[in-house]
This record gives structure tokens, sequence and C-alpha cells, in this order.
């Protein structure tokens, strides 16, 4: 037996008697990260190249770990099952064995219902139906779809096997066996040998990317695309394919792949500086990186046509188990028309539906320019020309399409654009580049391929690198300062603007990756308003490092105080931010009445700053309403704590807090952790008891003040799930939260 850590979260075991390789964890990207370790790789047998791999995957107790999907098996199962041919008919590798699904009963639940929506979408005319298609539509899209799965549409249980695990061993196969000996930590045997595996993530760790990208200071253009993606989900070495479009200085993303923090952080865009993204379609290497959205301190507006909005409300909610209802507390839902052009602000576009697996749409972006429009086309996961039309057919019993469908999409893909974007991935579910040698579109960026263009595709279209930025319409202002604006009128709403338009006047500094904006004890006498970029800020001795982004303030509570820094703020991307004297910025409040009513607030601030649940892309607004509502609560000694206010959580802010289930101490706290978590998405006087220590001092929050703010909602999840799980592995999460 052997056992190897790829990467943070992500554990290798082979068994070779039991004939088992077990890809233990499954974050995004990690088909990749096995690719990059050698531990998938080509083979040959009986004349024919395929994929070795893993055979088996060990799912995370959890959903999430620092708030990103922690259990994606789409992409390792389809590698089994195509790449490396488990399910070919008479391949030397299709020998009877499924993909194995090791975990949890409710993981392994979770998974195979993510997977079914993974392999269809909406898997039937009455699902279609629900989601506002017509019956004429719902028929045909089945028909569609039918023809892609090969004429049925199967349960993942015909696809897969499992084993439920619990603290007894459990046989896998050939003698091998594991058992569960602790959250997130499994210990597999065979033949007398052990082997153990721990999926937790350690301090100060995250899921990594497979791949490694340069830094890059973009601009805010009036109408731009940023290429932030040109490979697909087996390209090693580059994001899946994806684009950023500017328009008048905001930043919109069309789709949300594997690592997109990642690519984020490199361009030097913070998430709180999304103003909404367009989404194509559910698959994972489109689809994964919503999380990184629900990472931001308001609802990201979130446009697609209904049937793809509905195909990933219930895909998102086997991974986050709370219900496809919960999908508008995270996201702000703008439903596009198919078919039309649908003008967000001066913003047009236009999605089509295109043939695919999954509820899929082409995108077509314009605005009004001088003589005309000036147009962008993205079609991400297209079908090939000759795979279309080896599908017509007139018998509409039939699985298949139309021939009247056939020339409506060619038409669709050859509406011309200054600059489109094409899939050219090959297969039966992907695009090819002759299909567009004479598409009369001014540029043509071919991408989701994980293969060097051959010479024959350099002639019909262009790569693109990441980060590369295509200017269709230049910007003639600084929207970074009209952005810079806004905030402070939010943060000062009854402010004058010409004392705001002095705050503005203050000079901009650029940070490279890895400088420091205020250091720990620093007594610093200027503050930093962040225009763009990312930051982070370190709590010196707690283990937190907490990301800042565009509208917060680096250093205001120190300054104001006159007191060192209590921890670190330190560039993670190019950072711009403005520079203001301590000086200046105390004249100004006092200018305005604010002074005492900010300096006041400022050790309520100073406290949320630092914990993990308040202090990460919360803007400087948002902080202080949160402050505004702490209530000290003091317990007695051995108190069990109750919630006479209704739900809420309650913040540690001295002392100690026992947290129990039965008799059980489950966990201590102390500052800076909270607890709670329950009575807003359980039953507050269920399996957690909360108990005083000595000297304890806590501050509560009414459930309310909490709504609308996704990275809070989102980590209060994250805890829960684990918080529920040490108490019974078993317990159904999505039963338990409401």
């Amino acid at each position: 037996m052997r056992v190897l850590k790829v990467s943070p979260g992500i554990h290798w075991v082979e068994i070779p008697e039991a004939g088992l390789f077990i890809l233990c964890g499954c974050p995004a990207d990690s088909v990749k990260h096995l690719m990059k370790r050698g531990l998938i790789a080509k083979v040959e047998k009986d004349g024919v190249v395929f994929e070795s791999g893993p055979n088996a995957i060990l799912l995370s107790d959890v959903s999430l770990q620092n708030e990103r999907f922690a259990n994606l098996a789409e992409f390792p199962v389809l590698q089994m099952l195509y790449r490396q041919g488990m399910i070919l008919p008479g391949h030397p590798n299709n020998d009877g064995r499924k993909p194995l699904l090791i975990g949890l009963e409710q993981q392994i639940h979770d998974q195979t219902e993510y997977i079914f929506r993974g392999n269809y979408g909406l898997a039937s005319a009455e699902e279609l139906m629900e989601a506002g298609a017509s019956e004429t539509l719902a028929r045909e899209m089945m028909r569609l779809k039918l023809r892609f799965a090969f004429e049925r549409v199967r349960k993942t249980d015909d696809l897969i096997e499992t084993r439920v695990v619990n603290e007894d061993p459990v046989e896998l196969r050939n003698g091998s066996a594991v058992r569960r000996i602790g959250l997130n930590v499994y210990e597999f045997s065979c033949n007398g040998e052990f082997v153990t595996v721990d999926l937790n993530l350690s301090e100060n760790e995250d899921y990594e990317p497979p791949y490694q990208l340069g830094f890059n200071e973009i601009r805010r253009e009036y109408f731009s695309v940023i290429h932030s993606g040109e490979g697909d989900g087996w390209d090693a070495g580059r994001p899946c394919m994806s684009s950023i479009l500017v328009f008048q200085g905001k930043i919109y993303l069309i789709d949300a792949g594997p690592n997109m923090l990642a690519g984020l952080r490199a361009l030097g865009i913070g998430v709180n500086e999304i103003e909404g993204i367009f989404h194509t379609h559910a698959h994972d290497d489109h689809f994964n990186g919503l999380a990184v959205l629900l990472r931001s301190d308001h609802r990201i507006k979130y446009y697609a046509v209904p049937l793809v909005r509905h195909s990933v409300m219930k895909k998102l909610a086997a991974l986050m188990p709370v219900g496809a209802d919960r999908f508008p507390d995270f996201f702000e839902i703008h439903d596009l028309g198919e078919g039309t052009w649908n003008n967000i602000q001066g913003l047009e576009v236009k999605p089509v539906f295109s043939p695919h697996p999954v509820e899929t749409t082409v995108m077509y972006f314009r605005t009004l320019w001088n003589e005309g429009y000036t147009t962008y086309a993205h079609l991400a996961d297209i079908a090939s020309f000759d795979v279309l039309k080896k599908m017509i057919t007139e018998d509409d019993t039939q699985s298949g399409i139309s021939r009247h469908y056939y020339d409506e999409i060619i038409d669709t893909y050859h509406e011309p654009a200054d600059i489109k974007k094409v899939d050219i991935g090959g297969g039966l579910i992907h695009g090819d580049a002759r299909d567009f040698s004479h598409d009369p579109s001014g540029k043509i960026i071919l991408s989701h391929t994980e293969h060097a263009l051959t010479n024959q595709q350099k002639e019909i279209g262009e790569s693109a690198s990441f980060g590369m930025e295509d200017v269709l319409i230049p910007a003639e202002q600084d929207y970074t300062k009209r952005f810079a604006f806004a905030y402070l009128q939010q943060y000062f709403p009854d402010v004058p603007l010409h004392e705001l338009n002095m705050l503005l006047n203050c000079p901009v500094y650029t940070f490279n990756p890895g400088s420091m904006l205020v250091r720990y004890q620093e007594k610093n006498t200027y503050l930093f308003f962040i225009l763009s970029g990312v930051l982070e800020f370190i709590v010196h001795g707690r283990s937190i490092s907490n990301t800042l982004t565009a509208g917060a303030i680096a250093g205001e509570l120190s300054a104001l105080a006159e007191r060192p820094s209590s921890g670190t703020f330190r560039a993670i991307s190019i950072v711009n931010a403005l520079r203001i004297s301590r000086s200046m910025y105390a004249e100004f409040l006092k200018r305005n009445s604010l002074f005492d009513h900010i300096l006041g607030n400022v050790n309520k601030r100073w406290f949320l700053q630092g914990t993990w649940l308040f202090g990460e892309r919360l803007s400087c607004p948002a902080k202080s309403t949160i402050a505004a509502a702490l209530k000290p609560v003091k317990p007695a000694v051995g108190e069990d704590i109750v919630f006479g206010n209704g739900p809420g959580i309650y913040l540690v802010e001295a002392g100690k807090i026992s947290l129990l289930s039965g008799d059980v101490i489950i966990d201590t706290l102390g500052t800076g952790d909270f607890f709670g978590e329950e009575s807003i998405f359980g039953n507050s006087d269920g399996h957690i008891t909360a108990r005083a220590g000595r000297d304890s001092i806590l501050l509560f929050i009414p459930a309310g003040k909490l709504d609308g703010i996704p990275i809070v909602q989102w980590k209060l999840f994250e805890t829960f799930e684990r918080r529920m799980r040490i108490i019974d592995p078993s317990l159904g999460i999505l039963a338990t939260a409401t």
C-alpha cells in the first residue's frame, strides 16, 4: 500500500493487490493535480491508447472547506468512464467494474444527485416545463438530450458503485477495507497493512490550483474583453474557458470555472468588485467557481435564461444541501429572454440555446458606438457541425434535431461579431475550428482545448494568453475613481460631495503583490482606501488571514485611535489605493460631525475585523451596520445560553464557551469564535448546548442583520455542517436545515 499527498486536501492511496487506486478528496481540478503528479498518464493496451488514473474516490465528510466545495466528483468520474474507457463498449479497460464512490451516506447521496445534474441538467419534459419551457420546446429539448444520452437518462447508480462508511470497517474490493476514525480521517487496510489519510485542511491551507498565473494589472475600459481562461477541464496548465467583460468600468464574468479565485487575484480583481455573472450552463468547468461569488458582502447579479438558472440551482443545491430555493439569498437573479436582445444599462446580451447535454446558451454582447454596434460573441460548449448533421431526423418521435433547427444553429454560430471566442474541444459535445474557417467575424479566438493549436487551426483563428485584454471601446475617463466615490457615498451618505471630492484628490499608490501597507504594531499615520486589487489582513497570533478588496480601508482604525495596528495589511495582488493622512481624515470626520461616532465604534469594528466570520471582504459600511447591532451578554459561569431574542449568533468577546452534545464537549471557543448558527439553519434548542465559562462576554447578532451577506451565510453553513458531522456523521444536513 502507498499513500501520497498530492495537494492540500487531496491524497492518493494505492492498494495494488486489491486493484484499487483511490483519489482521496476531490475539490476543483483534482484530476489536473493527478495529471501534474503523473498519477494520470497515457497507457496502451491491445493497440488502444487511453489514460490511467483512479478507479475510486473517497469523499470529504463536509461539503465545504474554507468556503469552497470539497466534493466535486463530476470530472474524476468522467475521466474514469470515458478517458480510462471503463464505460466504452469493447474498450480493453471495460472489464465490468464501475467507478467506486466512498464516504458518508449523505455525501454519497448529494454527489450522485450532483453528478446526475451534471450529466443531464433538467432531466424530463416535466422539469423543463416547470422551469418555464413550453410543451413543444420541452419535447424538442428532450429529443436532443436523449440523443446525447444514447437514448436514455440513466441514474448515477447505473454508472458507479458506492460504499457507505462509518466507524466499522467496510469492505471495498479483494480483501481491502476502509473505516472512518474521525472527522475527515479514514484508515485503509489490506492484508494486515494500514494507511491513514486526513482530508482536513490545516491552518492557513487552502485548495490550490494546478497551475501558476502571473500578476496582471487590468484597466477598466468602456467595453473590453479580458481573457481569463482558454483551456478545458483536462488542461492541467491553464484555466478553463471563460472571459471577463468590462463595460463602463463595471466587471462582469462569463461563467465561473474551477479555481476562479486564483484567476481573479492574478488579475487584481476582488470579488466585491464583480457586478454580475453571465452563465452559459452548469457543467463543472463553467460552474463550480460559483462558490467564489458567494464570498462577497453583497448579492452579485446572476444573468441567465430561466432554463439554465433552474439547471444550475438544482446542481448547486446538491453541493450545498439547503434547497434550491436559497439561491436568491446568494445571488440577485436577472432572467434573460432567449433569442432576443436584453438591455442591461446599455450593455445588450442575446443568449441563444445551443445543442448540449445540459441546458446551454451561446451569448452575444453588444453596445451602441459611433456608426453602429460593437459586438463580442462567446460560444462555449458548442457541438461540431458534423456531430449535429448526424443528429438530423424529420421523425419527431425519434431522438435528434430537425433540419430547420440545424440550419438555425449554424446561422447563430456564424452570426458576425467584432470578436468571437469559440469552443474547439472536439469530440461528441464540443466544437471544431474548421466550422469557422469562413466565419465573417473580425477576430476569432480559439478556446476550450487542452491541445496546442495545429497549423490548420492557426490559419482559422487566434489564441489568447491569460490576462490579455481586447479593447473594443477605450475609456476616456477613470472609472476606478468613480466607483471609489460611490463607496465613499455609501460609507458617508450625509457628507457633502465637495468633502468626498477632497478625499478622492489624495494621491493613488500602487502596491505590488507581497508589499505591506500597514505593519503589525505600526502606529500608522496614513490609511489606505482600496480602489482595486486584493489585500489580506493578518491577525497577529491568531492564525487568521482575512481578505479585503475595493471599498475597504486599511489602517483606518489604528490611525484614528492612534494606537499600534493589531495586524498586518499586505497586498496579494497588484493593489491601487488612495493614501490619506491620519490628520486629514480625522479633520474630515470632525468637520462632518462624524469623528466621535466613528471613534466610538472603533473598538467594535476592530474586534469584528479580527474575526474569521466578519473580517473578510466586508466593506466598511457593512461592518459598521453589524457593529451597531451587537448586543452584549454576560452569562454566569456554567449557564447554558438560550436564544431568547430569536435566531442569531453569539460572538465570544472574552472568556471561554463549551459546545456540548449531550454531556460530550465537541468544541471549546475563545475570543473571536462564534456559535448559534444552528438557530439559523436548524433548530435553536436541538443538537448543541453552549455553556459559559468564567468571565465570558458574548455579543449577540440577530439573524436578520446577516441577511444579504453571502460570505457570512456561506461561513455559517460551513461551520454548521462541520459541527453536525462531529455530533453524528449520519445526520442528514438537508433534513436538519430549514
